[in-house]
């Protein structure tokens, strides 16, 4: 069984990332800006923010993190918003979410300008994504679809399951791995799907975003399949310092025993989604004048 390290794919390529953002500042005198917006004090929002402006420094970014108090309104928020969309110093804009209640978040998110939208949440993106135009992807799926030709998978022909159906991973790594570039046949389960299991067994590669810890576990696998992981859950553990520990939503120990390469929790699927932020940003600042500019193929 091979572990599918996502720290290394990370590195490498945040190592390629920080040598064109430096060549992108030599060459044309332009540095990649990523403006980050926070509302509230939601604490994995803080960390997670935090994390990101560590990874821009890293790469050479230049990180733009704009704080709002939970008392805000949806109109200072989208304010913020536009003031990003008109500077040419801000390539890319993120609104971190959760957003707190009483916002919008289908209107905060359609405020960003589609070509400063590294995170590939606009419809614009999404509708380019559909169909095979070039665009900026969502971060989690594009790194899935990194992790799968790490571990060398070719997935042309493969069938390919994925559990969970959010927005956000499920439908649109279903998406990608459907796109004639990946070419694989792809069944989308969710919690309307009667026997989950009668799927995953036929399937060769399984990607599981339920939320769920234990959603898959190794007698749901057809051996020699591929996992990927990306459910992070705190679980009780008496043994731990913190009380807890991190488990993805595959039962690690059962599916190890089956599958021929796994993603672990945490190290896998993780490390890989701000890479690719940093990835669509250098994108956005190298073709700025381009709506989408990302090769939609990855």
């Amino acid at each position: 069984m091979k572990l599918i390290d996502g720290k290394a794919l990370a590195a490498n390529l945040r190592g390629e990332i920080a040598a064109g953002v430096a060549r992108l500042k030599e060459e044309r005198g332009v540095v990649p800006g990523l403006a980050v917006i926070l509302v509230g004090e939601n604490p994995a929002s803080v960390s997670y923010v935090t994390a990101k402006e560590k990874a821009c420094a890293a790469a050479g970014i230049s990180s733009r993190e704009i704080r709002l108090p939970e008392t805000a309104s949806e109109r200072e928020l989208l304010e913020c918003i536009e003031r990003q969309n008109d500077d040419p110093a801000i390539h890319g804009i993120l609104v971190q979410l959760p957003l707190p209640k009483g916002f919008d978040e289908k209107k905060v998110i359609d405020a960003i300008s589609p070509e400063k939208d590294v995170d590939g949440f606009t419809p614009v993106n999404v509708g380019r994504m559909m169909i095979g135009e070039p665009c900026f992807l969502p971060c989690t799926p594009h790194g899935i679809i990194k992790l799968i030709e790490f571990a060398g998978m070719d997935l042309r022909g493969r069938h390919a399951v994925v559990i969970g159906r959010s927005n956000i991973v499920g439908k649109p790594v279903a998406a990608l791995l459907a796109r004639r570039e990946t070419n694989a046949t792809v069944t989308l389960c969710h919690t309307g799907t009667p026997s989950i299991a009668r799927f995953t067994r036929e399937a060769d590669v399984v990607i599981v975003a339920a939320g769920r810890p234990g959603t898959l576990t190794g007698d749901m696998l057809k051996p020699g399949a591929v996992v990927i992981d990306v459910g992070v859950n705190r679980v009780a553990d008496a043994t731990s310092a913190r009380g807890y520990r991190l488990v993805g939503d595959a039962d690690f120990a059962s599916c190890a025993k089956v599958a021929s390469a796994i993603t672990p929790v945490p190290g896998g699927v993780g490390p890989m989604t701000i890479t690719m932020l940093l990835w669509n940003t250098l994108e956005s600042a190298r073709n700025k004048s381009l709506i989408c500019p990302i090769d939609a193929r990855g």
